[in-house]
């Protein structure tokens, strides 16, 4: 295994950490990760794994959106609540590292949905909301580990 190979791979796996812990852009570390790999072979089968792992990586983001939001409005809850929630979480990261992006989140939604519909529905919608930031999280985990794979297994080809 080469110095580069060596790298490429403790950046898939800073990747992947970033996209568990919300404290690193996980998916954009893969791709950059694998681009740079196929940047330094440069033969064809290090651009087929670079096109195979984008389209992956894309296609993740995209579902990662779409299907908890589609479940939260399925859900009943509002996109409202959910930007609300989001901005919480923003504020969250800068005063909780790591976990208050995660904490923000639950409380932003907690707090939308208390004033929407009242103490007693707020909390089992903010479950829904857990569960649907779980999903996202469960489907971008799936596609970077997906493009990792197809990254070993361009290494092992070329």
């Amino acid at each position: 295994m080469s110095l580069t190979e060596v790298l490429v791979a403790v950046a898939l796996a800073v990747g992947l950490a970033g996209i568990l812990v919300p404290l690193l852009p996980g998916s954009a570390l893969i791709f950059a990760a694998i681009l740079g790999w196929a940047l330094s072979v440069d033969v064809a089968s290090g651009w087929a794994v670079l096109a195979v792992a984008t389209v992956l990586l894309l296609g993740g983001t995209v579902v990662k959106y779409a299907v908890p939001g589609k479940r939260l409005k399925d859900a009943g809850i509002p996109a409202s609540t959910q930007w609300i929630g989001a901005a919480v979480a923003v504020v969250g990261f800068f005063v909780v590292p790591v976990v208050g992006i995660v904490l923000g989140f639950v409380l932003g939604v907690y707090v939308a949905e208390h004033r929407r519909v009242g103490a007693a529905e707020a909390w089992p919608s903010t479950k829904h909301a857990l569960r649907a930031v779980g999903l996202s999280i469960l489907i971008e985990l799936t596609a970077g580990l997906l493009a990792t794979l197809t990254w070993v297994v361009g290494v092992v080809a070329t």
